[in-house]
């Protein structure tokens, strides 16, 4: 049974039963685990606040063969949580955030661009002046650094560079669609204005650092905001589970 460190944020927790706590972390050198946390829910349990939601961690796991859940064994807080979870609108923009990557990304698949991403996107909240709107941007960002960046150069499902009249966007597709092919999608497009289709493809390139500089209001966010719940549930396979705010909020 070998002892693996990492470095990992938690995505969720939850009981597991009289004592114990399943976890699922997003490590930085082992992707997507989880790992059980024996004696997490006892009021000495020697794991403390170290293993509630959106906290970055170093972890001590022993890894048992043909096993994929991880035994905990020590947690060294890197960051806290607590003012996430102290915080309604903080704690639904980082369980936004954390639920997209638990959702989209494939198990012991690490990608350390991506934790750095989420990480600064977590770290970023606190200081946002419209926390809705940061988780936003870091969404779309996470949906490219996975797989799934949305396309916007041309038409998603045909492939053509040039849009006759506006553009909409397809979960469907995963992108822009032209006239033809919107009235072809299976689920219902997001018409999209020239803003809004130049605020994402800046959402996409710009480096995590600069995202907090972009701004959205009114239609354009509507429509950016729309479009990405859309894909996201279309990625996933199912909607987003909704914040359980009383798991998250209180320890036991």
């Amino acid at each position: 049974m070998p002892l693996v460190k990492t470095t990992a944020i938690i995505l969720r927790s939850r009981k597991w039963g009289e004592a114990d706590r399943i976890i699922t972390f997003y490590s930085k050198s082992l992707g997507k685990i989880r790992g059980i946390a024996r004696g997490a829910r006892r009021q000495k349990s020697r794991f403390g606040g170290a293993i509630e939601p959106f906290s970055v961690c170093r972890l001590n796991l022993f890894e048992k063969a043909g096993d994929s859940l991880f035994r905990i064994s020590h947690v060294d807080l890197v960051r806290s949580s607590q003012v996430l979870r102290e915080d309604l609108r903080l704690m639904a923009s980082a369980a936004r955030m954390v639920n997209v990557v638990a959702a989209i990304t494939p198990d012991g698949d690490p990608d350390p661009l991506l934790f750095d991403t989420l990480e600064q996107g977590l770290a970023a909240l606190p200081e946002s002046e419209d926390s809705t709107f940061t988780a936003l941007l870091f969404q779309i960002r996470l949906l490219g650094l996975t797989g799934f960046r949305p396309q916007t150069d041309q038409c998603a499902a045909c492939g053509k560079t040039k849009f006759v009249g506006a553009p909409h966007f397809s979960p469907m597709a995963g992108g822009l669609v032209c006239l033809t092919c919107t009235a072809h999608q299976r689920i219902q497009c997001v018409a999209f204005s020239r803003g809004s289709l130049l605020f994402l493809q800046q959402a996409i390139r710009l480096a995590p650092t600069l995202l907090p500089r972009l701004r959205a209001t009114g239609q354009v966010r509507n429509e950016v905001e729309e479009a990405i719940e859309g894909y996201v549930t279309v990625v996933a396979g199912k909607r987003l589970p909704p914040v359980d705010f009383l798991s998250l909020a209180l320890p036991g």
